[in-house]
Order: structure tokens, then C-alpha cells, then sequence
């Protein structure tokens, strides 16, 4: 049975162990934690990634452990309304609506799919050699060498993968701004769904199925800058005046809950998704800002279109090319796009700031539309036909 290695175990990297192992592959999962346990986070998946994770039948089960997003908006500081969305409008628009789960569960779900014995934690691995066509791929771990007819580089922003593939890309870049995370429990007054844009910073809060509280927040700040006593108290101070729910949210933070990351993307595209018999996806091959919440959603769809490439038997050469040639302008177009919006949420400028919510409440007023298509081609995205339901990958392993 031929092998693929997955070096890292995050939503990417098990989302495509899973398609993987459903075409046929024998698959192993290299962690480099002593377990997986994701960063405290909620993450909102699109209908785009909804639909890649139908392809390997674990689409309703996420559905059904996930909120479905309501109608909410766009704010200030103050409260005031700049535009707002409808879930209806989005749910025709685009064939379904956003679902907020935690990062956790959607990890569980995803590994649960795999064999026992398939992940294995506390395992840092290198790539030591990428393969070719007449041979296989090595990685290293700490019990040795593994041969493997696929590599997975799974392994995120400061991907070892993608330094040994091209190591004169400059890689990832600050974007010049930071974020912060959190889930709290949720405050006893109801709120809606809703972003919030200030002068140089935001704030987002939505509502998870468990009753909790997902809150995140960005600000334009010097690259690798620390609160000078903790980050609960540079949030009070940063958004404690801003409106309900924020300053109840605040209040139920622990100080050692806060996940504060500098935001850093992929300005420059790599020449390639692949090399040899090794492959990249997420984050390790197109960081790019959270600005339109499609980070961890297009590795979900990286891991299905490379599944529907890289069958046991396909010529490993010409199928991740296609790959490659199906995901890297698509991706990079999105890192794009999400690098202007982060711009425009994070502007300093007193003018620039007031001349955005007129525009925002202007469009919102007269045009509303505009407003979901910005997202036409990003979240209408459907997987390829050929890749078929779970049925149709036991059916294809079987004949092979």
C-alpha cells in the first residue's frame, strides 16, 4: 500500500490524512506537540470548506456541532450600525451560511476519521529529501528515517517543509498588525454577530453552539510587541470603552487565556505548491491575513483537491502539478484580497477612517449586494466533481 506522510496535525494536515486514507493511502501523521491540543480558538467555516469536508463525510457532523451564524454587521465603536448582513441573503447567495465551532472539536473530528496508531505526537520531523520519480521522498524523525511516495507539508507559517522545498523564498512577511483571541463564557445580555471597526483596530464577537463566547480583535502595532503587564489589560485598554458586548467579554477573560500572534502572509507566491513528491498546503504554502476568514478554509480545500489529484496509482510528477496548477492562483488571489481588506480594517487615519464608514454605510444603504460579492469566488467554490462523496473514494481504493 503506497504511504504519504503528514508533517503536522493541524485542521490542514488531518483534514487531508483523512482524504487521503479514504483514497487508499496508508497515512501517518507527524506532530511535533505532545498532543493535539489546538490554541483556545473558535474558527468559522465558510460554505466552500463545508462542502470540501462533505467530500470525506464528515460535513453534517460539523454542521451539526457548529452554530450557524445569524444576521449581524458591521459597527463602531460607539454601537452605531455601518451595514448589515443577512444570513438568508448569504445562504441563497452562495448555497449555505458560516458555522462557528472551536478549534478543538473540529481537530477531534477530523482524527477520529484516521486509524489507530495514524497520528503520532511528539514527533518533529524534517524533510530531508523531497523524492522524484524514481524514488521516494525521506523524512526524519526521532525513530528514524520513513521513506514515503507523498509528503504532506502541513506544518504552518514557519514551515520547515517549504525551507527545504525553496530556500530562497523570503517566506512569510509582517503584515503590521496583531491579533488577539478568546473564548469566555457568554455574557448574560444578548448580543448579535458582529464586527466592529475602529481607528486602527477591530473587534469581532460571535456566539458558539456550547454557549460560549468567541471573541477576536486586530490592531496596527510594532512586529513582535508585548503588553507591558498582560494582554487582558491591553485589551481594557485598547476596547474597554467600546459597546456591548465587548466590555462584558473583557470581564470574563482570564489573563493567561488571551492568544495574542502577529499577523504575517505570503506577499510573494512560492514557484510552486510541490516539489518532487512533496507537497504544501495551508498555511505553509499562502499564509495570508484573517481579514476575510478564509485561512483555515482553504486548507481544508488544499487537503480535498489534493486527495482528488494524488491517488495511490496516479504519476505523483503530473498529479501534484495539477494541484499545484489548481491551487496557487486561487489561494494567492485570496491572500490578496485579504491584505487589501486588512489594510482598510486597520487605517489610522481620522479622514481615512470616516471617509471608510461613509462608503461602508453608504453601500450598505443603496447597493447591499455588494456586500456578499465581494465574496463571489471565494465562497461559492465547489470541490471537483471527480472527487465524489465517501462512497465513491471506497469504491475507487477498492478497485485499487
Amino acid at each position: 500500500m503506497a504511504r504519504a506522510v503528514v508533517i503536522g496535525g493541524g485542521i490542514g494536515g488531518l483534514t487531508a490524512a483523512a482524504a487521503l486514507h479514504q483514497r487508499g493511502w496508508k497515512v501517518t501523521v507527524l506532530e511535533r506537540a505532545a498532543a493535539l491540543e489546538p490554541v483556545g480558538a473558535g474558527i468559522s467555516l465558510a460554505p466552500n470548506s463545508q462542502r470540501a469536508l462533505d467530500t470525506i463525510g464528515v460535513g453534517d457532523e460539523i454542521r451539526d456541532l457548529a452554530a450557524w451564524q445569524g444576521d449581524g454587521g458591521l459597527r463602531t465603536p460607539s454601537g452605531r450600525w455601518l451595514s448589515r448582513t443577512s444570513s438568508k441573503a448569504a445562504a441563497e447567495r452562495f448555497g449555505g451560511t458560516i458555522v462557528l465551532l472551536h478549534r478543538a472539536t473540529l481537530v477531534e473530528t477530523l482524527r477520529v476519521r484516521l486509524p489507530e496508531g495514524a497520528v503520532r505526537t511528539a514527533s518533529a520531523a524534517t524533510l530531508t529529501d523531497p523524492g522524484g520519480p524514481d524514488r521516494p521522498a525521506v523524512v526524519s524523525t526521532p525513530g528514524g528515517a520513513v521513506e514515503a511516495e507523498l509528503v504532506v507539508g502541513a506544518d504552518g507559517i514557519n514551515s520547515g517543509v517549504r525551507r527545504a522545498l525553496f530556500p530562497a523564498h523570503p517566506g512569510p512577511e509582517y503584515a503590521g498588525f496583531t491579533t488577539w483571541r478568546v473564548v469566555v463564557p457568554a455574557p448574560a445580555r444578548p448580543f448579535g454577530s458582529h464586527e466592529t471597526w475602529g481607528k486602527g483596530q477591530l473587534w469581532g464577537t460571535h456566539l458558539m453552539k456550547d454557549g460560549r463566547a468567541y471573541a477576536y480583535a486586530a490592531a496596527r502595532a510594532p512586529e513582535g510587541g508585548h503588553a507591558p503587564d498582560d494582554e487582558k489589560a491591553e485589551l481594557q485598554r485598547r476596547f474597554g470603552t467600546w459597546h456591548h458586548p465587548v466590555p462584558d467579554i473583557l470581564e470574563a477573560v482570564r489573563p493567561d487565556h488571551v492568544l495574542r500572534h502577529d499577523v504575517h502572509y505570503m506577499r510573494q507566491a512560492l514557484p510552486a505548491y510541490h516539489r518532487g513528491r512533496t507537497v504544501l498546503l495551508g498555511d505553509a504554502a499562502h499564509a495570508m491575513p484573517p481579514s476575510l476568514g478564509q485561512g483555515g478554509n482553504q486548507a481544508i480545500e488544499d487537503a480535498v483537491v489534493l486527495a482528488h489529484h494524488a491517488t495511490p496509482t496516479a504519476d505523483p510528477g503530473a498529479a501534484l502539478a495539477s494541484y499545484t496548477r489548481d491551487r496557487l492562483p486561487r489561494t494567492m488571489d485570496i491572500v490578496r484580497k485579504s491584505a487589501r481588506t486588512g489594510r482598510m480594517t486597520t487605517l489610522t487615519s481620522a479622514p481615512g477612517v470616516l471617509l471608510r464608514n461613509a462608503l461602508i454605510a453608504g453601500v450598505n444603504t443603496l447597493a447591499p449586494h455588494l456586500v456578499l460579492r465581494g465574496f463571489d469566488g471565494i465562497v461559492d467554490w465547489r470541490p471537483p466533481s471527480e472527487a465524489g462523496s465517501p462512497a465513491t473514494y471506497a469504491a475507487e481504493a477498492e478497485r485499487q
